[in-house]
């Protein structure tokens, strides 16, 4: 069945393809492209890339999430991420998340004009985030994450982990039909968690709520490839496509281009064989 997300101005057809999330980091010290775009111009030129290539929303972070990162303060993340946003809704009309998991910052986001909260936190890390959400009526993607990996079950534990997220949500007015849900590849996860993870995304479909893969360049295809973050596109194509094929609707990736050829691909094949039953 499709339905509709509305992201800002734009409406998203879930179950009609897999949307595509491009990622921008504002960052010095990102593990994938630190430092290449924390000016607005470079920012810029590299959302009309992206844009070119097919991107469907611009996904901004202004603190790296790398293994072992420097927390920076909510003014300093905000001070990175507010400008660069400001300039992007002045000269396009693509969607702009804002990936945060401090309230305020995410405030200031959405005064800026984003559209959406990406949380890799999944509303768990700052009590007042599920009422910022609320208070500006815009979609959130709850991400799975946790202080610790010590599951007892792993699969279930992670979809018990999404649903104490999700109730957090609710619990604070934020409309489910406004929530996307990410099982967080590589955050609190093992090598094999995450290859598990991935390959049993469909545990995912029972909460029928749009779903989000993010594993571009991440450490779970360095490490099965035995490639630095810079030769990870390869690996970075075939968990997209894993994620069509699982069900995803959107992917949060680096390389727009070379990832929505290979979804576009992946979709002409599964449609046409529904097409034929």
């Amino acid at each position: 069945m499709i339905t509709n997300l509305r992201i800002g101005e734009t409406d998203f057809k879930i179950g009609e393809k897999t949307y595509i999330m491009g990622i921008l980091n504002v960052t010095p010290d990102s593990f994938s492209d630190g430092g290449r775009f924390n000016q607005i111009e470079a920012a810029l030129d590299h959302v009309r890339e992206m844009i070119e290539d097919g991107a469907d929303i611009i996904d901004i972070g202004g603190e790296s999430t790398r293994p072992n990162h420097i927390q920076i303060s909510e003014e300093e993340e905000a001070a990175r991420v507010v400008p660069v946003i400001k300039a992007i809704k002045e000269r396009y009309k693509i969607p702009v998340s804002i990936d945060t998991y401090k309230s305020k910052v995410a405030k200031a986001a959405l005064e800026a004009g984003a559209d959406l909260v990406n949380d890799v936190w999944g509303l768990k890390y700052d009590p007042n985030m599920a009422n910022v959400i609320k208070e500006y009526n815009v979609p959130v993607c709850i991400m799975h994450n946790r202080e610790n990996m010590d599951y007892d079950n792993f699969r279930s534990d992670m979809l018990n982990d999404l649903k104490r997220s999700i109730e957090i949500g609710e619990k604070a007015g934020i409309n489910k039909e406004k929530i996307i849900i990410d099982p967080g590849i590589g955050f609190a996860k093992t090598y094999e968690m995450n290859l598990e993870a991935m390959n049993h995304l469909e545990d995912l479909l029972q909460f029928d709520m749009p779903i989000l893969l993010a594993a571009s360049r991440k450490s779970v295809i360095g490490l099965t490839l035995d490639l630095p973050v810079t030769e990870r596109e390869e690996g970075t194509i075939a968990t997209s496509v894993l994620g069509v094929m699982k069900g995803c609707h959107f992917v949060r990736v680096h390389n727009v281009k070379a990832n929505l050829r290979a979804i576009r691909m992946i979709e002409a094949i599964l449609h046409n064989e529904k097409q034929l039953k």
